[in-house]
């Protein structure tokens, strides 16, 4: 027993470490968001907010009022949700699709999805930009259909290894019943799927939320600023950085996903280990 507990105390010695290392940047950040300006630039990055340093919530404020906060945190939310909305119902019925059809054509297009995984967004990021402009894809409203794309992939990778786990007798039955498949898919195969919906969910939504390039490439920078976009609002001329108000719009930027993150963890690993044992 003593050596067994031995035996757990350093991986768990070794994994704490770990976490407090992962962990470090975002408690930097957070201790030089409540800093004043001087004290950021010098020597006092590693030093607590005590003393003649601190500046209270001064730079949150400033951060709220300087880049429009309300408006890019709208079109953060519109989005990243749309976004998400749209990756999960279209992924999850193209991999029911290819799960049940099973044909050579269903198999070409699983296998091309995968693909799509692998291909670097640096390949067609300039080609994207000037096909978004043609199709009038430039817009909070329909920069979705473009995170669809590129989506797809891992949603449809994970919805198709779940959905292989899914006894086929229970979509006869309600046939059977009396159900059209489409009722098949909302009425039986939603609620089985909740726990890789609610995962998928999660880490499109991280992906999102935090995006910069994508929205930057598309997005006409004078109309519609998301929230990393508007980070970089701090950024004057010459190189000059408000460190104290960047700080601060990198914690609100941080907040909702961790939170969001903290709340439904258990589900991500629920729907990962299911669909890749399922698989």
């Amino acid at each position: 027993m003593e050596n067994n507990k031995k035996k757990s105390i350093i991986p768990t010695i070794i994994l704490t470490i770990l976490s407090l290392l992962w962990i470090y940047p975002i408690i930097l950040i957070l201790l030089n968001s409540l800093k004043k300006e001087s004290a950021i630039t010098t020597t006092g990055v590693f030093e607590l907010p005590l003393g003649e340093i601190w500046n209270g919530f001064t730079n949150y404020v400033a951060s709220v009022t300087q880049m429009d906060f309300l408006k890019s945190f709208w079109y953060s939310l519109v989005i990243s949700v749309m976004s998400v909305v749209l990756i999960l119902l279209c992924c999850s019925m193209c991999a029911w699709y290819i799960v049940r059809v099973n044909g050579v054509l269903s198999k070409i297009l699983y296998y091309l999805f995968i693909f799509s995984m692998v291909v670097p967004f640096q390949m067609v990021m300039f080609t994207l930009a000037k096909t978004a402009d043609t199709l009038k894809l430039n817009t909070p409203y329909n920069i979705c259909i473009i995170y669809l794309g590129f989506g797809a992939g891992l949603a449809v990778f994970m919805f198709t290894g779940f959905v292989k786990g899914i006894p086929l007798e229970i979509e006869e039955a309600a046939l059977i019943d009396g159900c059209n498949p489409l009722q098949v898919f909302f009425k039986i195969l939603i609620p089985i799927l909740k726990p890789t919906i609610i995962s998928t969910a999660i880490l499109q939504l991280m992906w999102v939320w935090n995006d910069y390039l994508l929205p930057t490439l598309v997005l006409d920078i004078k109309k519609y600023r998301t929230i990393p976009m508007a980070v970089q609002y701090f950024r004057g001329s010459f190189g000059h950085v408000q460190m104290g108000p960047m700080m601060a719009s990198i914690m609100i930027d941080i907040i909702p996903i961790v939170i969001v993150y903290l709340v439904c963890q258990k589900y991500i690993i629920e729907g990962v280990v299911a669909g890749a044992v399922k698989g």
